[in-house]
């Protein structure tokens, strides 16, 4: 029996909605043939078959959700002939997995644990820790939201058992950190603080449940404000030179290039030259491990027309040339508005940038995207009045003014670095060449 899983499908997606089966049980399928299409928070994407054979049982229905992990859909493999199946396929997934845990003389690998039910990344550590089965998993009644087992919860059963000798001091930080938000049931936290009749109040009022990807989103930044201590920076740079430079050039580079200068790719261009020159803000956490990484893919926080947003990420943004930023940014600001982006174009940034001079904002304090360290607000540019130097002296002249804000870790970034790496984008932009070729 060939399973049908549904694959990881990038950092921070745990689960996808099941939107429309493309194949129906008892039809014949080779392998990567796509069976399945699904969505995620922020895209949709196609499952494909892992093996050759017919389809046997669809296990989850069109509009239900999976966790990542979870059998899909059984295929019987050519040859394989088909008796009596015993599995209750319907109403437990994870029999089938322990009746094969039963065959295995080796551990589980941690596939066997996601598929079990949903678990965050910290209850199964701690089960693989403890050895504890998929079997024992599922006989724990979880306290949490949905009744997900929590860490207490976990804890309880391990105290309660004898010859048990627990290693939960191996978990970081983090880890209990993200357990906390996952499984605390606490999808309401200004519910522990204030009365409903604070919330609601006494006049008239309309509910509105938040859809799948408003729910996603805020878990995810809540999750960022727990984890990370942020701090902001701001600077002001005068943009002049490259305002009128890209009013001069933008008809020509569109004649030539097919696309539009947009101030989006000179911004990010600035960024990429100071995050080469300060490469310790290319990176992310890992409890006390900073993991610096080596490629510069940079992503760009876009609002769709439902309100919502998705952050495109621009893969090795430090090997394109001005003409290749522009067309990525264009390319990905485009499909990302008719959802039309897969999932390796949303995964993997190492640093974002969010515009919030589009809605005429000078200046904002975003939130880190994580698991990255740091993100660049960019407002809106203003014309002021200012002091221009000159070589007969100093002199008063209206200039476009751009306030740029950097959001930061302060568990790795501190005041220094992250001043000094903003200091640099704003330097790059101030001192713009406006006889520069593209």
């Amino acid at each position: 029996m060939i399973e049908i899983i549904l694959p990881a499908m990038g950092e921070g997606i745990i689960e996808a909605e099941i939107t429309r089966w493309l194949v129906k049980e008892g039809m014949y399928v080779d392998v990567d043939t796509p069976v399945v299409e699904v969505a995620t928070d922020k895209v949709d994407s196609e499952v494909s078959a892992t093996g050759s054979g017919c389809i046997h049982k669809i296990l989850i229905k069109e509009g239900d959700t999976a966790k990542i992990g979870q059998i899909l859909a059984l295929i019987v493999a050519e040859g394989e002939i088909e008796t009596e199946i015993t599995i209750p396929l319907q109403e437990s997934i994870q029999t089938f997995r322990e009746e094969e845990l039963e065959e295995r003389s080796e551990p589980a690998p941690d596939l066997v644990y996601k598929a079990v039910a949903f678990l965050s990344p910290l209850i199964r550590k701690l089960a693989k820790e403890n050895e504890i089965s998929p079997a024992e998993l599922q006989g724990i009644s979880g306290t949490g939201a949905g009744g997900r087992i929590t860490k207490e919860d976990l804890l309880s059963y391990l105290a309660d058992k004898p010859g048990t000798e627990q290693t939960t001091n191996t978990v970081s930080s983090d880890e209990n950190l993200k357990e906390e938000l996952i499984s605390s049931g606490k999808d309401e936290p200004s519910k522990d603080f204030l009365s409903s009749e604070q919330i609601y109040g006494s006049d008239p009022y309309t509910i509105e449940k938040m859809d799948r990807t408003r729910r996603l989103i805020a878990d995810h930044m809540m999750y960022s404000k727990r984890v990370s201590p942020h701090v902001s920076s701001f600077v002001e740079s005068d943009v002049t030179e490259m305002i009128l430079w890209r009013k001069r050039v933008k008809d020509e580079f569109h004649n030539k290039h097919g696309q539009k200068l947009t101030l989006t790719s000179l911004i990010l261009e600035a960024v990429i030259k100071a995050l080469k020159e300060h490469p310790r803000i290319n990176a992310s956490v890992d409890g006390y491990d900073i993991i610096l990484k080596h490629n510069i893919n940079l992503g760009m926080a876009t609002a769709l027309p439902d309100g919502n947003l998705i952050v495109p990420v621009i893969h090795n943004a430090d090997s394109l040339n001005l003409t290749g930023l522009a067309t990525k940014v264009n390319d990905l600001a485009e499909r990302a508005r008719d959802n039309r982006l897969i999932h390796s174009e949303i995964t993997g940034g190492t640093f974002t940038v969010t515009n919030m001079g589009q809605f005429n904002n000078i200046a904002g304090t975003p939130i880190i995207n994580q698991p990255e360290i740091a993100i660049l607000a960019v407002g809106a540019i203003v014309k002021k009045p200012a002091v221009v130097e000159t070589p007969e002296g100093d002199t008063i002249g209206i200039r476009h003014i751009l306030m740029l804000t950097l959001a930061y870790d302060h568990r790795v970034v501190d005041g220094a670095l992250g001043g000094s790496f903003l200091k640099s984008i704003g330097d790059h932009l101030q001192s713009f060449d406006p006889f520069r070729e593209f």
